[in-house]
């Protein structure tokens, strides 16, 4: 933990974050007027068949801003040392925050969960597969512990029946943003210890987007909903990127095709948007068109 509290105003800050979603907090805090002496993000990653270095998405905001940006972690310490920097932000930087570092500059966490629920990597997603219906976003003090800090503000939102992991988290992260600027401004405050029975939001492993037709439509669904479930159709992989609960043929065993329409262990699923292994995302019934499944087709085999 670190030795101090948060200066309950401050106005000097530094960015931790990485990926898309943790661009809008960074431009709502330069707008607002905050000082940003120092961003730390991700290190360049190459891809593509040239193996051209590319920055993270956070990265690339801040420089677009005229803040200076870091991959290493330690190059707060003299920034918190002088005073440049009162206070570290983090919003889904992606690496372990060491305690010494914590332990020289106070950080508060945008969290997308209504903690001490889905503690982790991926509260968003387990949120959507557990069938949650209400989730929500925490500003949260960082400590050795994972996201076992006390909390400033708490906001929650309903989930969609059909809401997508991406749409969700686009929610979130507008939530998140105005809470996080809105705390700065007005004054952090004391912070409220997590009360309740902690779940944690494991990340999500590939062997786990595999859709099991023997399961019920209602779960298949969910999975769909957090981007990247897979079958296999004719050997070959086929993601599924978006269906829907339908009602069932009036006979066949699970996955057998009808049309679009999967039969699952309870309902059935109506494919909407499919992608063929080596492909792009198509519309299912384009998928359907082209492959033309023979009656009492099934996929998963």
């Amino acid at each position: 933990m670190p030795t101090s509290p948060p200066v309950d105003r401050p106005r000097r800050l530094a960015y931790l974050g990485t990926p898309d979603m943790a661009v809008p907090p960074l431009r709502a805090l330069h707008e607002a007027g905050f000082e940003i002496p120092l961003v730390v993000s991700r290190a360049d990653t190459r891809r593509g068949r040239g193996g051209t270095a590319a920055p993270s998405p956070v990265k690339a905001a801040a420089l677009e801003l005229g803040i200076p940006v870091t991959d290493q972690v330690d190059d707060l310490l003299p920034l918190a040392a002088s005073g440049e920097v009162e206070l570290g932000v983090v919003v889904a930087y992606g690496r372990i925050i060491r305690p010494h570092v914590l332990d020289a500059l106070a950080m508060v966490n945008v969290h997308f969960s209504l903690l001490p629920r889905w503690r982790g990597a991926a509260p968003v997603e387990r949120a959507i597969l557990a069938g949650d219906e209400i989730t929500g976003v925490s500003i949260m003090d960082v400590e050795e512990g994972l996201d076992t800090g006390a909390v400033y503000r708490w906001g929650q939102l309903r989930i969609g029946v059909d809401e997508s992991a991406a749409d969700l988290r686009e929610r979130l992260v507008h939530m998140g943003t105005g809470l996080l600027v809105e705390a700065l401004l007005d004054g952090l405050g004391e912070p409220m210890p997590q009360e309740g029975e902690p779940v944690y939001a494991d990340k999500i492993h590939p062997e786990e987007l595999e859709i099991d037709w023997s399961r019920p439509a209602s779960r298949i669904h969910r999975l769909v909903r957090i981007g990247g479930a897979w079958t296999t159709f004719r050997g070959r992989r086929l993601k599924v990127w978006a269906a829907r609960p339908v009602d069932p043929p009036s006979s066949g065993l699970a996955a057998t095709l009808d049309g679009c329409v999967v039969r699952c262990g309870e309902g059935a699923l109506e494919l909407l948007e499919v992608q063929p292994e080596g492909k792009g995302r198509v519309a299912a019934e384009a998928w359907r068109n082209g492959a033309r499944p023979t009656p009492g087709e099934r996929l998963g085999s």
